[in-house]
């Protein structure tokens, strides 16, 4: 009797692995293709048309997630572009494109397309692209340093969520200005403080400014300052 249940024991257990299905591995590919419709607006400086032989620098701003909305009037915007609207002028080129999406990150793909577009179809000096965003704009200014390693002479953040990891994969030749408010409730400074740090501590060339009694609008003070454009226009891109 007990040889019996024993052998009925060793039927069912072949029997139950037996049913068990084996795993499958399918080995395949699909091709994607993703659409992003990008409004933006492009600043051409008074010397553009008075220079047809010249080649221009250009600014690639990001604005940070409290300018997704349509329709924006003149005293909701930020600087850079607010400035413009108020009659300043700018030494160069400024391509400002548009994240419609009020929960979403940047297509940093897309604003490259978009980049590439601009500088193709217009007096570009390939070696001076510059690079700025706030907050939002600011993290994926950041993403975009990383992807696009030979493409940025220099990079300004204001603000901006900072991907620690990141520090080490900028390019090192590229020169990079950090603007914080030290009572940022929304993105706090120590943000830019560790990365700031981290990024010294592999020998980039970069610059920290920290604003007190400033909370999240460190831009209005960042854009206002002059040296912030000069220091721009001294970097060019030399790899």
């Amino acid at each position: 009797m007990l040889k019996y249940s024993f052998f009925l024991f060793l039927v069912l257990l072949i029997n139950s692995c037996a049913s068990q299905p084996s795993y499958t591995l399918v080995d395949e590919k699909l091709e994607t293709s993703v659409k992003e419709t990008l409004k933006y607006y492009l600043y051409y400086p008074p010397e553009y048309e008075l220079e047809p032989e010249k080649k221009f620098p250009v600014l690639l701003f990001l604005h940070g997630g409290g300018e997704v909305a349509e329709d924006l009037g003149p005293n909701e915007r930020i600087p850079p572009p607010s400035l413009i609207l108020q009659g300043k002028e700018f030494p160069f080129l400024i391509l400002a494109p548009e994240n419609s999406y009020a929960k979403s990150w940047w297509n940093t793909r897309a604003v490259k397309q978009l980049l590439d577009s601009v500088v193709s179809k217009n007096r570009i000096d390939r070696n001076r692209i510059y690079l700025s965003g706030i907050s939002r704009g600011g993290g994926a200014a950041w993403e975009m340093a990383v992807q696009y390693p030979e493409t940025f002479a220099a990079m300004a953040v204001v603000c901006g969520m900072t991907p620690l990891p990141y520090a080490s994969w900028i390019n090192k030749k590229m020169p990079i200005w950090v603007f914080h408010g030290e009572d940022d409730a929304v993105i706090p400074v120590e943000e830019s403080e560790s990365m700031v740090n981290k990024l010294k501590e592999f020998g980039y060339d970069v610059r920290f400014t920290k604003y007190e009694n400033v909370g999240h609008d460190a831009w209005s003070k960042a854009y206002a300052t002059e040296e912030l454009y000069d220091w721009f226009l001294r970097q060019k891109l030399n790899n």
